[in-house]
């Protein structure tokens, strides 16, 4: 009979770190079994993140103790957790997209051939191929190892990254919001890969915000706060309002609350939109003080929709008017003149300068208004980076910390405050929750109806139902480029919602 005892790959005790002016981890216990996965939860900041890179030899502990396979290890680099059989999968992915997906998958390992060829080093790339293939459909992936990379979807990207894992042999995998990027069918995709890997003996450690994928993926919860290991449930016997109760410290059953707001006059009106191939025959209104969701499924066109309202891709076709007077953008600036700003869905690279401080990102889209005949007022600015570092609850040890050693809601108020200071009549926001905690999402929310109730319009994509039904006014689904409903929010439904976003639900004229 099969020994299904499992083993403990990796134990944590007592870690502790600090940077200057933030504790980020004290005192943290942790294990991890073969064949298991387990679900780390927290709150931006809540040093889930710290710990991981500690694993991943990114960071040093401070103090304590990590054990793999029950021997005591002192974590020196990367290179040396891989050894140790340790990968960890970040949410930006560390692919070279113009090789292929051998090549990638063999990355400063490629086997060199034998004979003459060995002298001069030449890498020999049907062994990598090969080997590559056998990896790949230890995970039931169908990906050619001759493909590109840059040709690849996003899951398929995924597939490759893990695989990587494999190649190392890791026994201990990492996977920090796995699930970011991804549509609902490329997370069913992932997650039978994940359990593949279960079935192998890999333990899998699973960070989310999204707590609907906690409960289905997941064996344990760890839950984390403030640097600290607040507890673990069995998923089994774990509630969500369990969860939150243990992420946040307080009980916030009724988060995502959408408060009415008074709506007015047509503030922004959009006609016959079109771009080839991306957007067709778009029509549609937004009012003062409206929160006007729009969803729809991955490639739908809802970002296609937006960045042709900034100004960021160009037109074929079609007329916006604001206040009833017609626009000519052909640019983002042109946007930001006439009272629109974007939220953009990737913050990281379109929304933010990552090695920048939380001033300079903050003042960015309005500098000019702080300078006059060339000198550029500081004191203003201060002031100004203050109070919305206040307003909204942005925590960083100081105005000049690089925004890239910020948590991601962190970062996502920081792009808030950066169109806020230019007091937009309308606020585009491009999946404002995505890869936070539900703290931080519970803050935005709170901002976002404090937007509509000082007049500003909303437009909001998102790829979670529930945030859409919860705080908008009226919903606009999309279907391969073209609005296929416009639902009030007391009639629609998530039934309804995905009926029109695969075609099925009847048009509305």
């Amino acid at each position: 009979m099969r020994n299904l005892k499992k083993e403990c790959l990796l134990k944590v005790e007592g870690v502790s770190k600090s940077f200057p002016g933030v504790q980020a981890l004290s005192n943290v216990n942790f294990h991890l079994y073969s064949g298991e996965i387990v679900c780390l939860v927290g709150e931006n900041g809540a040093g889930k993140t710290t710990l991981m890179k500690i694993l991943s030899g990114a960071y040093k502990k401070d103090s304590g103790h990590i054990f793999v396979n029950g021997k005591e290890v002192e974590i020196e680099n990367p290179h040396h957790a891989q050894k140790l059989g340790i990968s960890i999968i970040y949410q930006e992915f560390n692919l070279t997209r113009n090789q292929s997906v051998a090549a990638n998958i063999y990355s400063g390992r490629e086997p060199i051939q034998k004979g003459i060829g060995k002298y001069f080093g030449f890498v020999d790339r049907k062994l990598m191929e090969e080997n590559s293939q056998k990896l790949l459909e230890r995970v039931s992936s169908k990906i050619s190892p001759k493909s590109i990379v840059g040709k690849l979807s996003v899951a398929e990207q995924q597939t490759v990254e893990i695989v990587k894992a494999l190649a190392v042999e890791a026994k201990i995998v990492i996977m920090d919001e796995p699930t970011a990027t991804l549509g609902e069918k490329e997370v069913l995709t992932l997650f039978d890969t994940i359990n593949s890997l279960k079935k192998q003996g890999i333990g899998i450690i699973f960070i989310s915000h999204r707590l609907e994928e906690v409960f289905k993926i997941s064996e344990r919860i760890v839950v984390m706060r403030d640097g600290q290991l607040i507890g673990e449930l069995k998923t089994s016997q774990a509630t969500v309002e369990k969860v939150i109760q243990m992420m946040v410290g307080r009980s916030l059953t009724d988060f995502l609350h959408k408060i009415p707001a008074e709506i007015k006059d047509t503030v922004l009106e959009v006609r016959n939109l079109n771009r080839k191939g991306k957007v067709k025959n778009v029509n549609f209104i937004l009012r003062s003080g409206e929160i006007l969701g729009i969803a729809g499924l991955v490639g739908s066109g809802r970002s296609e929709i937006v960045r042709l309202l900034f100004g960021v891709d160009s037109k074929d076709d079609g007329e916006i008017f604001m206040g009833g007077k017609k626009l000519n953008i052909k640019s983002p600036k042109d946007a930001v003149r006439v009272g629109l700003a974007f939220v953009p869905e990737d913050r990281a690279f379109q929304g933010l300068v990552l090695k920048l401080s939380v001033v300079e990102n903050i003042i960015m889209a309005t500098l000019k208004s702080f300078s006059s005949f060339g000198w550029i007022n500081k004191r203003k600015i201060k002031k100004i980076s203050e109070k919305f570092v206040s307003r909204l609850s942005i925590r960083t040890p100081y105005l000049h910390q690089k925004v890239l050693h910020l948590s991601g809601g962190n970062q996502q108020k920081v792009v808030l405050a950066k169109w806020l200071i230019s007091n937009p009549r309308v606020l585009i926001m491009d999946e404002p929750t995505r890869g936070i905690d539900i703290g931080a999402k519970s803050e935005i929310y709170a901002l976002m109806n404090e937007l509509a109730k000082n007049g500003v319009g909303i437009i909001m994509i998102s790829s979670e139902l529930p945030e859409v039904l919860g705080m908008s006014d009226r919903i606009m689904v999309v279907h391969e480029g073209e609005i296929s409903a416009v639902l009030d929010r007391n009639e629609a439904s998530q039934k309804l919602i995905m009926s029109y976003a695969s075609g099925q639900g009847k048009e509305v004229v």
